[in-house]
């Protein structure tokens, strides 16, 4: 389980909070050295309206996870309203910054090959199942993004920040939440509309899939949400590319790269259905991407929002699905 330390040791742990490595609305990271001499990353948590409940909840639920792909929470402070999390330290940083333009920034980004990125968004998908079928719990993520998922020295992926996630009992197929959570352009629709489906794990696979949409498009997905109605959604125009028998064009990619974008591209949009019980568990999707492309099918076109009736959107994905069923 996670180590206790007191808010003193952290000051020592941290040089007295020197090396600043990020800043959010959840609080500050800082680079820090443990007295074995392994560097961890110590998030300071801002103000929030967890209650101490929910947050030694969510030591013990990340206290309990050990999977090379999922971040490995080390310590803890809960000293009044002091409150921090410590991990391992990731020296890559995260996922974002080799998705995203990052013009202006200082930093010198190295591009990740399309074979890495592949291999990426395969072991994420394994952290992922692990936590919804390899634990003694179920664990729900639900704020799977770029941002989050951090990469080593080597970079392998680790899954962070469990500070919206849920745990549950395995036999629990859906899920009570009183709010929505996570992160626009990355939630699942079930989350805003209940007429579609419950909110289970489906929802992570959600996320995922529009994670691997960011991977195979090197750029921001528009929420579905959004208001811009008139902008190009790119799961809609990369959907309509492959279903015209156009490829998709990537600048200097030998033939195996392009099939290995257009798998994960494929995979996502299967994961991306509106209906919840029409995208694949995890375990499927690995299958997926450890499959041959040929033995892939096209799923339906992922609706962006409830457009029709739930019945019509049943109707439209029966055929493919039961496609994909017979291959589990």
């Amino acid at each position: 389980m996670p180590i206790r330390y007191a808010f003193s040791d952290l000051r020592t742990i941290t040089n007295n909070f020197r090396d600043k490595l990020g800043e959010g609305g959840f609080g500050t990271v800082y680079k820090g050295k443990l007295r074995s001499g392994l560097f961890v990353a110590v998030k300071i948590l801002g103000k929030s309206n967890a209650t101490a409940k929910e947050f030694i909840n969510e030591v013990a639920t990340s206290g309990r996870i050990h999977h090379v792909n999922v971040v490995q929470l080390i310590g803890f402070c809960f000293e009044g309203p002091k409150r921090a999390l410590i991990y391992e330290f990731m020296p890559n940083g995260s996922l974002e910054k080799y998705i995203f333009s990052t013009e202006g920034t200082e930093e010198e980004i190295v591009p990740l090959s399309w074979e890495k990125m592949y291999e990426i968004s395969y072991k994420v998908a394994s952290g992922i199942d692990y936590l919804h079928r390899g634990c003694d719990i179920q664990i729900l993520h639900f704020d799977i993004k770029p941002h989050n998922i951090l990469l080593d020295k080597n970079f392998n992926p680790v899954i962070s920040d469990f500070g919206l996630a849920k745990s549950y009992a395995t036999d629990d197929s859906i899920v009570t939440l009183t709010a929505a959570r996570g992160t626009m352009g990355y939630m699942a629709p079930e989350m805003f509309y209940k007429n579609i489906g419950g909110i289970s794990y489906k929802a992570d696979v959600y996320s995922f899939g529009m994670l691997l949409m960011d991977m195979a498009g090197r750029k921001k997905n528009l929420t579905p949400f959004a208001d811009h109605v008139s902008q190009i959604h790119f799961p809609s125009w990369v959907y309509d590319q492959f279903s015209e028998g156009k490829e998709f064009e990537i600048e200097n990619a030998s033939e195996e790269e392009r099939k290995l974008v257009k798998k994960m591209i494929i995979v996502a949009l299967w994961c991306i259905q509106m209906k919840p019980s029409e995208r694949p568990s995890m375990n499927k999707v690995i299958e997926m991407l450890e499959g041959d492309i040929e033995h892939l099918v096209m799923p339906p076109k992922p609706f962006l929002y409830p457009q029709q009736d739930p019945k019509e959107i049943n109707n439209s994905t029966h055929s493919s699905l039961n496609l994909l069923q017979t291959e589990e």
